[in-house]
């Protein structure tokens, strides 16, 4: 029996490994974890209205290309994105933008308090992103009142993403 558990717990091992490798192209392998909706922090709008106003996909992939883009030439945060998988950091945002708004799409990133740990991210910080993001609203055309639901969505994340601190580790 004894046998059997070394086995079982060495073969979960090998498959927590193997996931964490399993990173989609281009982007680094993470460690594994829980992939939920709920991990996008916020509940989805009902209907497919901000959705649209966004222009669909498409749309939410070229305000956050623009966003991330003027953050990561902003002097004032760029340091924050120097070892960030970028790559990942497009499709989650893009992922987590579609999900609450309420798109098609379903969210596969992690929560914000994991995902901002250790970072040391801001308010000052925060507000120059959503300055970035606003933007890159306006500059697709995106409707104000959209603009605002989106806002509203993401504002009670800041107190999981500013000054998110590690979490504790848990035990068996």
């Amino acid at each position: 029996m004894k046998r059997f558990a070394l086995a079982l717990a060495s073969a979960a091992s090998f498959a927590m490994q193997a996931l964490a490798q399993d990173a989609p192209p281009g982007e680094r392998p993470v460690a594994p974890y829980t992939q939920s909706n709920s991990n996008a922090d916020a509940r989805p709008l009902n209907g497919m209205q901000t959705f649209d106003a966004f222009g669909g996909e498409a749309g939410i992939r070229r305000v956050v290309d623009r966003t991330i883009d003027a953050s990561v030439a902003d002097p004032r945060i760029a340091e924050i994105f120097v070892n960030q998988d970028i790559v990942r950091l497009r499709r989650t945002l893009s992922e987590q933008i579609c999900y609450v708004i309420g798109g098609p799409c379903t969210y596969t990133g992690r929560d914000m308090a994991t995902s901002h740990a250790n970072m040391g991210i801001q308010t000052r910080d925060f507000n120059i992103l959503v300055e970035h993001l606003q933007e890159a609203m306006r500059a697709e055309r995106v409707p104000y009142g959209a603009q605002h639901r989106l806002l509203a969505l993401l504002a009670p994340m800041h107190r999981d993403i500013v000054g998110a601190e590690s979490l504790p580790e848990t035990t068996p």
